[in-house]
């Protein structure tokens, strides 16, 4: 039996779903250890395919007071300790961290036990957390760095992929938690796409939902609005380009689903993490990247939309990742045990 631990945000969250369809469909029996925070209840508190599931108390240090981060330290120490009984209990052989503060107890209960500690980094740029545990690891996964192991991805997203020559639908991607300011800005090129006949798809976050319905009908534009899908990858193959985030997970669903996107990275990302993972598919001229500042000038905006070539970058999509990436951890994981 292995433990799976980490998440937080949607991103790892999305590679420890992944790592659980692939352990199921080898026989696999897996534990998850995650936190009451973030979102890791939100996905898992109800998901039966782990033997068992436990949300410690554990809270983030990052960008926290010295006095919180000693807090936090000290309860990550702490929540360690319960996570070596709880290897014992289930004869733990391997513990597979995706990263996020809901990671730190179990990783560091696998180094105090002496269990096999296996990282995947989701981000071009390591986070403070994997940096820090990455000299005590058995194995070292990212999809950016020389040792490369293809993303996770769940399967949908390739099987349906499609190549885009015409730009009929756009979707806005703001991330699982939606972005503001990706939010508005469809709102503000919303009229106009609607003057070129161009459809909108709009993943807006639970939080401006109401505020973007009110907006858009009062614009009175017709948008397939959500805050959340449990399938997004129905929803961008009806799309032709997206407006997104730079987020690890969702870069790499977009590859995998061949859909030519602009790239708005979230400016206060740690490191700049998300501008550095899309200049990971610019510099194979398969992107582009505006800043935040850079938006507000909606004409050459609304140009770069309208002059990408679709039909090239979807088509050499196909080649950045591949479908098997949780397998081919997984297998590596199993064989090095």
């Amino acid at each position: 039996m292995i433990v799976l631990t980490g998440g937080g945000t949607g991103g790892h969250l999305n590679i420890v779903k992944c790592l659980l369809e692939s352990a199921v469909k080898k026989n696999l029996d897996c534990i998850y250890i995650g936190s009451e925070n973030g979102q890791d209840k939100a996905w898992f508190a109800n998901e039966e395919r782990f033997k068992t599931k436990y949300f410690l108390s554990s809270t983030g240090v990052v960008n926290q007071s010295k006095l919180k981060k000693l807090k936090a330290l000290k309860q990550i120490l702490k929540l360690s300790f319960k996570c070596q009984k709880i290897f014992k209990e289930h004869s733990i052989k391997a513990v597979i961290s995706v990263g996020g503060y809901s990671a730190a107890p179990a990783s560091f209960g696998a180094i105090f036990a002496r269990i096999p500690l296996f990282i995947h980094e989701q981000n071009s740029k390591s986070g403070s957390l994997n940096s820090f545990l990455k000299p005590f690891s058995k194995s070292f996964f990212s999809a950016f760095e020389k040792e490369v192991i293809p993303y996770p991805v769940g399967e949908n997203f390739f099987t349906l992929a499609r190549e885009r020559k015409e730009l009929k639908t756009i979707i806005f991607l703001g991330g699982s938690q939606g972005a503001k300011f990706i939010n508005n800005l469809a709102i503000k090129l919303a009229p106009m796409l609607k003057e070129k006949g161009v459809k909108i798809i709009h993943q807006c976050g639970r939080e401006d939902y109401e505020l973007c319905e009110k907006a858009y009908k009062e614009l009175n534009v017709n948008v397939d609005l959500f805050a959340f899908h449990n399938d997004l990858a129905s929803k961008m193959k009806e799309a032709d380009l997206a407006i997104s985030r730079a987020g690890a997970s969702t870069l790499f669903e977009l590859c995998a689903n061949t859909l030519p996107t602009i790239f708005i990275p979230y400016p206060y990302a740690a490191k700049n993490h998300q501008f550095f993972n899309a200049k990971f598919l610019q510099d194979r001229a398969l992107c582009q990247i505006f800043t935040q500042e850079q938006c507000q000038n909606e004409m050459t905006f609304l140009n770069s939309i309208f002059t990408m070539n679709l039909k090239y970058i979807s088509q050499k999509l196909q080649g950045v990742t591949q479908k098997n990436g949780a397998d081919l951890m997984l297998e590596r994981v199993l064989n090095s045990l």
